[in-house]
């Protein structure tokens, strides 16, 4: 295929949306219109369409990707002389603020779970994982919030390293985005899932990104299969703006939020201080740190208008 976008190379396979769609080679849909209405984020305009394009091979791909480790592993067990590892099968989700990260690693997660070969699929965030407000504050970060440097990493990459050794019960810190902070003695409990789903920003760093200490692990170095949600910047600020303006009528009225001082705000208002985040914070932050990681990926899903996929890129 000849490469019609900047970011294709000779690493990928490109592949427009109908092609993409005809590699489902009739799987079946096991998602209704009202499992889909719970799963898409705010301000996401998904459809069942959506999910059978696009998503639906995705989770054949990983399917058969999932299987042939499994298989792999078995073989391995066996020439040791040992029990089989309960070691998962990671998934990273990476991209910018508002581009429906989120929405991706819920729908694979139902999707996947309804493979007879992987039954378990558990899904975390990298927020909960944000030091906390005082932390951040004290150290000066508050505006750099969501930069590589205002997440404990060791603590992430600790987590994840005991989740892909097989612990058995390995806890992860959740966070609230209601009073915009890691949520106090409140853990999500993972137990040896057959695959684990691990959406955030920066989950495709390696050493390249750090200057400072390139010997010690990172997130990216736990994970068999990363995804790059991508989209035009100027499409990543339209939406992230929109979405600001309908957290006024939904997350940012509750009185414990912290940004309900935001809540009574005008359009032009609101329109004036998301645009102000994004030039100063979720923009360079994508431009910096994310953005960069994006050619890492194994598999890059690219968004045009209304968030629909318009193009798939695979690693060869």
């Amino acid at each position: 295929m000849t490469p019609k976008n900047p970011i294709q190379n000779a690493l990928y396979f490109a592949f427009e949306r109908k092609q993409w769609s005809e590699l489902r080679d009739s799987v079946p849909l096991t998602l209704s219109e009202q499992d889909l209405e719970n799963l898409k984020g705010l301000n996401e305009k998904l459809s069942l369409a959506e999910v059978t394009d696009i998503y639906l091979p995705l989770s054949r791909l990983l399917n058969l990707i999932v299987k042939a480790k499994q298989q792999r592993g078995l073989v391995l067990d066996e020439f040791l002389g040992q029990q089989p590892s309960a070691s998962p099968y990671i998934i990273s989700i990476a991209g910018s603020v508002a581009v429906g990260k989120s929405t991706t690693a819920r729908i694979l997660q139902a999707l996947l779970e309804h493979w007879p070969e992987h039954p378990k699929v558990d899904l975390v965030t990298t927020d909960g994982f944000l030091y906390p407000l005082a932390d951040l504050k004290r150290k000066g970060l508050l505006q750099r919030k969501g930069f590589p440097e205002s997440y404990d990493m060791k603590m992430l990459v600790e987590f994840i390293s005991a989740v892909k050794s097989g612990q058995a019960h390995v806890k992860a810190p959740l966070y609230s985005h209601i009073t915009y902070d890691r949520l106090r003695n409140q853990h999500q409990t993972i137990s040896q899932p057959d695959i684990l789903i691990l959406e955030g920003l920066n989950v495709l760093q390696t050493g390249l990104d750090s200057p400072v200490d390139t010997r010690r692990p990172f997130v990216s170095d736990f994970v068999d299969f990363s995804i790059y949600v991508d989209a035009d910047e100027a499409l990543l600020k339209q939406w992230y703006q929109q979405r600001f303006l309908q957290f006024r009528q939904g997350a940012f009225s509750d009185p414990k939020s912290y940004f309900h001082h935001y809540a009574k705000l005008s359009d032009a208002e609101a329109n004036a201080i998301a645009a102000n985040i994004w030039d100063t914070i979720n923009g360079p932050n994508l431009q910096l740190n994310i953005q960069p990681t994006r050619e890492r990926a194994h598999l890059i899903l690219q968004k045009g208008q209304d968030h629909l996929m318009s193009q798939v890129l695979l690693r060869k």
